[in-house]
């Protein structure tokens, strides 16, 4: 689709030891890798804020990569961008491909940024397209003597050529070949890009960044909850045991000691009507972590669950996962059950919430969150999140209760769940659904917004 206006940003897959190198001395091979993601996050978000900003223009933002196949960073970095491989040959090469493919397509300015800017703002790209309309060059220069920004209303070839591309002398050769050629031109404030290990110092006290030198990042722990007074005080006590962790229990009305329990173990605790869809969008709109995990009220954690979403989710092409399934009932049927249940979670990649549902906080807000459904809000979930990217499954378990098997019957609440399914697929009214969840006598009380579904 033509658009007014392009932004261009230049951007490599974070693999361990191919991304940010000069890094790797400081920080590693991984910790450099992740610091390149999450720079290359607000980059892309920073982007995004612009278009907003400008909803005057048809802004389109292409991601230029490499590094990994076109689907990878679809997983990564949504599928709202247009993605173009890099062509081969120095910068100056890539840059002009970029150009050219941008205002080939009918763009009227297009602006290339890098990847690594931590100080960029959202305003500043609507600065830069505002002085293109003055001018047909402006410039972002960058501390270490090349520049971060670069844009055009029209090409002009020959302001990429003869540029000593990784030296210190990029700017002003380009600033020197641009005044050459009679162009009018704009600068934009200077910025500091993170290149070597001496650019590093300044994020160490940057919330954003900090973890990358200390700490784990923080797991925002989300437990929807209603009448759970019975079993809610070991899954507390499990999900505490993890380091970096904050607990969200977001409580449906009980009219038990439920809120008590959570706030004596230290959650923090809000009461959200409407059912789980909401209560989950709520804990989810509190959370401070970067990684969001949606546990049941029933549901024990396994000893060390954040290492391991901590190494599940370090594939950007990893847009969620959850533990494989596993009941407090040991009898032959029940395992049979679980058996079938992990076979479908992960040869389908297709999760349900009683299984501890865990993603990044960054894709759970681009994808929307849960819908507002009264039932089937997981299912929904992961089915968009699978067109996203890959979904996971652990190979540890999490130990949910066994109760509604036990009350109802393991065949009746395994049909019960499949007739939910198909009917959800099959595009069975919501409030339909419900009905038949409820009158085919699943042993839950009616009141119970948080009933346990599919599994």
């Amino acid at each position: 689709m033509p658009v007014d206006a392009r932004i261009m940003i230049f951007g490599r897959y974070p693999v361990a030891g191919k991304a940010k190198t000069r890094l790797i001395p400081a920080l590693g091979p991984e910790g450099a890798a992740r610091l390149h993601r999450q720079m290359t996050e607000h980059v892309v978000a920073m982007a995004r804020s612009a278009v907003r900003k400008m909803g005057a223009r048809e802004i389109g933002i292409t991601f230029c990569c490499t590094g990994a196949p076109l689907k990878a960073f679809r997983a990564w970095l949504g599928r709202d961008l247009t993605y173009l491989a890099q062509p081969s040959g120095d910068l100056g090469a890539r840059m002009l491909g970029a150009f050219k493919t941008a205002l080939g397509k009918g763009a009227g300015s297009v602006i290339v940024i890098g990847s690594d800017l931590p100080d960029l703002t959202g305003e500043m790209i609507c600065h830069a397209f505002k002085c293109l309309e003055n001018n047909e060059i402006v410039l972002g220069p960058a501390a270490d003597g090349g520049y971060y920004l670069l844009g055009m209303n029209a090409l002009h070839p020959a302001v990429l050529s003869g540029i000593d591309w990784g030296t210190a002398h990029v700017l002003q050769q380009t600033c020197r070949r641009i005044k050459e050629l009679g162009l009018g031109w704009a600068e934009l404030p200077l910025l500091r890009d993170v290149d070597r290990p001496d650019d590093l110092s300044r994020l160490r006290n940057d919330p954003r960044f900090a973890h990358n030198f200390g700490d784990s990042p923080l797991i925002s722990v989300i437990i929807p909850t209603l009448n759970e007074a019975l079993a809610l005080g070991p899954v507390l006590d499990c999900v505490q045991e993890g380091e970096a962790v904050e607990t969200i229990v977001v409580d449906g009305g009980s009219q038990d000691q439920t809120r008590d329990i959570a706030a004596r173990a230290g959650a923090r605790v809000v009461v959200v009507s409407g059912g789980r869809a909401a209560q989950q969008n709520a804990g989810a709109a509190l959370a401070r972590g970067r990684w969001l995990l949606f546990l049941h009220g029933d549901t024990l954690l396994p000893k060390g669950y954040e290492k391991m979403i901590h190494r599940a989710m370090a594939s950007p092409a990893t847009v969620a996962g959850a533990f494989r399934f596993k009941t407090d009932d040991a009898r032959t049927g029940m395992r049979l059950i679980q058996w079938t249940t992990n076979l479908r979670s992960c040869l389908l990649q297709w999760p349900y919430g009683d299984q501890g549902l865990f993603m990044e906080k960054r894709v759970f807000d681009a994808v929307g969150g849960f819908a507002s459904l009264a039932i089937m809000e997981d299912f929904e979930l992961v089915g968009r999140l699978r067109r996203r990217g890959k979904v996971v499954t652990l190979p540890h378990a999490v130990i949910t209760s066994a109760r509604r098997w036990q009350q109802v019957g393991r065949v009746r609440t395994t049909l019960i769940n499949q007739m939910m399914i198909v009917g959800f697929l099959l595009g069975v009214p919501i409030r339909r659904l419900v009905r038949l969840y409820r009158s085919h006598g699943t042993g839950m009380k009616k009141k119970r917004s948080t009933e346990r579904k599919t599994s």
